[in-house]
């Protein structure tokens, strides 16, 4: 291979992007030695000269010599794509990967991997994996969801959406529930309080003193929560807190409750 040296000519902003390219300490090497080796050309320096200062061969430096006549410094940049030695992969074996995906399960475990699904088709488990990548299919997350069987559940929804899109006037809106068996447990000596220097203590044994139910209601504009603890959880402590609700509102307002159906049942 016999060339003679080229000589090449640098614009002012061309110049100033290889130099900083060439310095900068975060630079990959391999830009950084294209970028010398086109200063180099354009200082007359010669392929002898350049090939010493970036350690590069001669058809190297005459390559990335070539690509800056062609392309400029985006060229420089951006590295030759090869085709892959690896043939890709028939259609039909993707078809057949996704079909098996969603159409089928492992006969013994509840959704497919990469290594079964692999040794189920006869491919690489890598290749699973790209195929699944591609069809955004991800067979190892599976969300939860219930429909309900309860017959007005639509009227329920569109009211409680329609407190949200069309507030009624002089109404109030509380979300109601409630926590049954709360432990109500005591320390059987009292502990130091916190300080600087020291966290909070307690003992490690305690009393039992049985259990309460806690009944709150919150109101969603204000946050305003009406709170009641009962010893029992029954039909009759609900509709008790439910005329503390009615108590503690101020008249005249319409009061629209939020609650889940076990207790519009025990209504």
């Amino acid at each position: 291979m016999r060339r003679s040296d080229i000589c090449l000519y640098l614009g002012p902003a061309d110049r100033a992007e290889l130099e900083a390219l060439r310095t900068a300490r975060n630079t990959p090497r391999k830009l950084a030695w294209r970028a010398g080796i086109v200063l180099g050309t354009a200082d007359g320096a010669g392929t002898v000269e350049i090939m010493r200062r970036t350690g590069m061969s001669k058809p190297t430096v005459w390559r990335w010599q070539e690509r800056y006549l062609d392309e400029g410094v985006p060229g420089l940049k951006r590295d030759k794509t090869r085709p892959s030695r690896v043939p890709p992969l028939p259609r039909d074996v993707r078809l057949k990967v996704i079909a098996k995906t969603v159409q089928e399960t492992p006969p013994n475990a509840t959704h497919w991997s990469r290594a079964t699904m692999a040794e189920a088709v006869g491919i690489s488990a890598s290749s699973v994996g790209r195929i699944w990548a591609d069809a955004g299919l991800k067979p190892h997350i599976v969300k939860g969801f219930k429909v309900s069987n309860d017959p007005m559940f639509e009227e329920k929804v569109a009211e409680i959406v329609g407190l949200y899109l069309d507030p009624p006037d002089r109404a109030v809106v509380l979300c109601v529930d409630e926590k049954s068996q709360i432990q109500a447990l005591d320390r059987t000596q009292p502990g130091l309080p916190l300080k600087k220097g020291r966290a909070a203590t307690m003992t490690h044994d305690y009393k039992r003193h049985g259990t309460t139910t806690l009944f709150a209601a919150l109101d969603v504009k204000s946050g305003l929560v009406i709170g009641e603890c009962m010893p029992r959880h029954r039909a009759k402590e609900f509709l008790s807190f439910l005329r503390r609700i009615d108590r503690a509102v101020k008249k005249p307002r319409d009061i629209h409750l939020v609650l889940d159906r076990e207790k519009t049942d025990q209504c």
